[in-house]
């Protein structure tokens, strides 16, 4: 199971709002209410939570969810060791103990079997039942849950479960305006506002393609990507053929024609 613990940091990291996206999240911590964030890949929901978690002073446990996802691995299991057969909690355990906010991300490759042990926690009881030791987690004020996925091409076949859905608050999320993403590329890449802006322009370019089968398109973070080789040295075309071209695509005429909107875009620079 890929999880990771991260602990209160004294300095949010960077994050544009869009659309009151915070405030909301603030009202959501308060009032106790869990959290659904959906929106494409790579269009900031994962660092909103880091920043979220950050601003708000409190401890974040990162679930990476996939379809071999158990209860058990959320919840926890019987280890055997030196001493013995010992308890040891999983990632929402932890979460819930600890008062942390728990962020299942890309929660809907876990089979729905497994998210089912969401609900308690995700109602007016605010419980996880831990039927192999008999406990029943009360979580604290400060424990909140919070999931996110991506409900574009890909995921037409997977879905939440209605009994799942309605127990959270959803924030839609989409891709930065453009004025807000040549922001982000620079400050997360360390680029100059001129390479930003056209790293962006690229985006808004690819993004209206709709003659070829992507899967997904050109995510700010790729373009966060492109722009850090960028600021490395590396040239700008060189810097979008890798981050950018090549990483959304294996097939070669799409490739071909991705390339030819980069090169369309970069101008001289390619």
């Amino acid at each position: 199971m890929d999880h990771s613990e991260q602990p209160h940091l004294m300095d949010a990291p960077f994050y544009v709002e869009q659309a009151g996206e915070v405030a909301l999240f603030e009202h959501a911590f308060r009032q106790r209410l869990p959290v659904l964030i959906k929106g494409p890949t790579g269009c900031g929901k994962t660092r909103f939570v880091e920043h979220m978690a950050a601003r708000l002073g409190r401890p974040l446990i990162t679930v990476s969810c996939h379809d071999d996802l158990s209860a058990a691995d959320l919840v926890g299991r019987h280890l055997i060791s030196a001493q013995g057969t010992v308890w040891a909690d999983g990632p929402l355990a932890r979460a819930v103990r600890s008062g942390a906010i728990c962020y299942l991300d890309e929660v809907v490759e876990a089979r729905k079997d497994t998210t089912v042990v969401l609900h308690p926690l995700a109602d007016d009881r605010r419980v996880l039942p831990i039927e192999r030791t008999g406990e029943q987690l009360a979580a604290p004020p400060g424990f909140m849950l919070v999931v996110s996925y991506n409900p574009g091409y890909q995921n037409l076949l997977k879905s939440l479960k209605p009994s799942t859905r309605q127990r959270f608050i959803a924030l839609s999320f989409d891709y930065p305006a453009p004025e807000v993403e040549r922001r982000i590329v620079a400050a997360e890449a360390g680029v100059d506002p001129a390479a930003a802006a056209q790293l962006v322009q690229l985006a808004q370019s690819l993004r209206r393609l709709t003659d070829h089968d992507l899967e997904e398109t050109a995510s700010t973070r790729l373009l966060v990507m492109a722009g850090r080789l960028v600021a490395s040295g590396l040239p700008l075309y060189a810097a979008c053929r890798a981050a950018i071209v090549d990483a959304l695509t294996d097939d070669l005429e799409t490739a071909a024609a991705l390339d030819d909107v980069v090169q369309a875009v970069l101008g001289n620079a390619a």
